[in-house]
């Protein structure tokens, strides 16, 4: 999960937490908010994590040149 999709997440759950007071059958739209908020902040953290590893990595390349006399 990226950070677009991650932001998407909570801030779809915000809307449902906090915006939403209606009630489906059997459904607290209010608790289904507070999960996907939890699964955007956890993929958010998990996304950060990832692209800090990766621009903390460094790449070296080594070229070799031979020259070739007769």
């Amino acid at each position: 999960m990226g950070i677009g999709m991650s932001v998407f997440l909570l801030a779809v759950g915000g809307i449902l937490a906090f915006g939403v007071s209606d009630r489906l059958s059997g459904v607290d739209l209010t608790v289904v908010g507070y999960v996907l908020m939890g699964a955007g902040a956890i993929g958010l953290a998990v996304a950060l994590m990832f692209a800090n590893q990766r621009s903390r990595s460094t790449h070296t390349s080594v070229h070799e040149r031979r020259d070739l006399h007769d």
